[in-house]
């Protein structure tokens, strides 16, 4: 299994922007879909956005036009560069891995392997 390490989360104003890292460790990065969830105080784990290595991206829709995902197979490290950040953004972000085959890597029960969590804050 792929192991994941999130870093970037900070505190930022409204309107402002951020981009979080997920480094991977092992050699299997390539045979997994790589994506976001983000999880608020008192509420579900919830879907950000998933990316296969076909290239096909789903994003969730709070986020779509805001948010975009990369990832550098070379580093072994996929990215979520954030814009236009609101204060329903606030969270702790998980950097999610999903084996590339299933059609269903939005659903954070087909999850494969989680990253530890980095915390977002955005100030009003």
């Amino acid at each position: 299994q792929v192991q994941l390490a999130e870093s970037g989360g900070a505190l930022v104003q409204a309107g402002g922007s951020l981009r979080l890292s997920c480094a991977a460790s092992g050699r299997t990065f390539r045979s997994y879909a790589m994506g976001w969830f983000r999880q608020a105080p008192g509420d579900e784990r919830e879907f950000v956005v998933i990316s296969w290595t076909s290239g096909m991206t789903y994003y969730a829709y709070s986020v779509e036009g805001r948010f975009t995902i990369s990832r550098d197979n070379a580093k072994n490290t996929v990215y979520l560069q954030m814009n236009s950040l609101k204060p329903e953004d606030t969270a702790v972000y998980y950097c999610a891995a999903c084996l590339d085959f299933k059609s269903s890597c939005h659903r954070k029960d087909d999850i494969n392997s989680w990253g530890q969590g980095t915390q977002v804050t955005v100030s009003s």
